[in-house]
This record gives C-alpha cells, structure tokens and sequence, in this order.
C-alpha cells in the first residue's frame, strides 16, 4: 500500500470530497479523484479501482439524499437495476481483460451525445410526458446496460450519460432521474468495486481516504442539487459534460 504524509492525505480526502459532492449532482467525480491518484505516484489501474471502491459510499449517501424524490419509484428502480448490474459486471471483466484505450476514442462521442440529449430533453420529453412513471421506453433497458458497462470500465461522466438516457426514457421530471440517476451510478460502482477488491491491485489507504470524502460530499451534493431550480441542474449537467468532453479529448 502506498503510504501519503499527511498533506497528501488531507489532499485526497478534499478529492472525495468534492468527486462525492460532484457526484450526487450530476456525475463526473472520477475526473477529481483519478488524476489526484495518479498525480501522488499511484499507477493508473490501481488509482482506478482506488478510486471506484473508495466513491461507493459517496454514491449511498448521495442516493439516499434523494430518497424522497425517488418515493413511488421502487419498480422502475428495480428493472434498471436488474441492466445496471448485468453492464457493470461485463465493464468489470472488460477492465481486466483491455486497456482502458480500447474505449478511449468511443467515449468523447458518448459524452457529447449524452450533452445533447439533456439539451434537448424537454422538448422530447414531452413525447413521453403522460406516461405512467413505471412504462419505460423499450429501449431503456439495453441502453442501461451499456451505461453500466461504461460506469464500472470507465466512469468518468457516467451521470451525465445517465441522465441523459433517463431523461428520454422515462416521463419523469429532472430531480426524479437524478435521483434514479444517484441508484444506478452507485450500483455499477458497488458491483466495480466488489469485482476490484476480489482480483484487482488496490490501494486500500487510497480507497479509505477517498471514501471518507466522498461519504461528506456525497450528502453536501445531494442537499445541494435538491435546492436547484431544474434549468438551473439541467445547465450544471450540461457544463460538467461539456467539461469532461473538453479533458477526455485533450488528455
């Protein structure tokens, strides 16, 4: 386990901190954490199944920071879990079988498209605006699936891919699939972790000091995103894409 001085420390809990923080609003936390490891000499899949276990309990608390946006919601939750799990486990094995540049000319795309689908969700939206909460749009699931496998793989803006397909497949408003959002990105990333722990090289004091921000920030961040006015969270998730597509591409 690689040791930190106490500066490095506190450096790594202020990265959770504020990956959990980013997190319970729209996603992309990873884009903290990750370079922070490898900044302070972790190799690169070691900071990535660092950083995937020690943001789980960030993603609880967020979640459960939504738990009354998510009321009534129990059976949509259910069945995209069911693809959630299915996609992780397949981006988990994938992680350990490839380098992660196999994905790396793939994801710019899938972060820009996903930018555009919450741009322009409310107009589409209103194609599925009076459907009963619990119908879902038939290809939702598979597409679930696929933001699974991209969340334990990669992760990084996977809230953002979330709700841009969530926004489009379910009649819902904006804080509802956030809150649906907060569940499935912390599912691929417990089913991640789980996976890392068993197989993977893992720095565990990383990990540790990761959580312990996350678990701080993942609450501040779920308050936070409660409190905003809908276009104004639909803009936060549409500048933190547009900043993750802007640093996936020039990294």
């Amino acid at each position: 386990m690689l040791g930190f001085t106490p500066v490095e420390a506190v450096a790594v809990v202020a990265a959770g901190f504020g990956a959990g923080t980013v997190n319970a609003v729209v996603g992309s936390g990873s884009l903290i954490t990750f370079p922070t490891l490898v900044a302070l000499g972790l190799p690169p899949v070691t900071a990535n199944v660092s950083n995937t276990i020690g943001l789980v309990p960030g993603s609880a608390t967020g979640a459960y920071g939504y738990r009354r946006e998510l009321r009534g919601l129990r059976p949509v939750v259910v069945r995209l879990l069911s693809a959630t799990v299915l996609g992780a486990l397949a981006g988990a094995a994938l992680l350990l079988a490839f380098p992660e540049s196999v994905f790396e000319a793939v994801v710019p795309w899938l972060v820009g498209a996903a930018v555009v689908l919450v741009l322009v969700q409310p107009w589409l939206g209103r194609r599925t605006a009076q459907r009963h909460p619990d119908h879902t749009a038939w290809w939702l699931w598979p597409a679930v699936v696929v933001t699974g496998m991209y969340g334990a793989y990669f992760g990084a803006a996977q809230g953002v891919l979330l709700v841009g397909v969530l926004g489009l497949g379910l009649a819902l408003g904006l804080q509802q699939v956030n809150g649906v959002k907060n569940v499935l990105a912390g599912a691929a990333n417990l089913v991640g972790a789980v996976v890392f722990a068993l197989v993977a090289p893992v720095d565990w004091g990383a990990a540790v000091l990761v959580a312990v921000g996350s678990v701080l920030g993942g609450a501040v961040g779920a308050r936070l995103a409660r409190r905003m006015p809908t276009p104004v969270l639909r803009g936060v998730v549409v500048a933190v894409g547009l900043g993750a597509l802007v640093l996936l591409v020039v990294r």
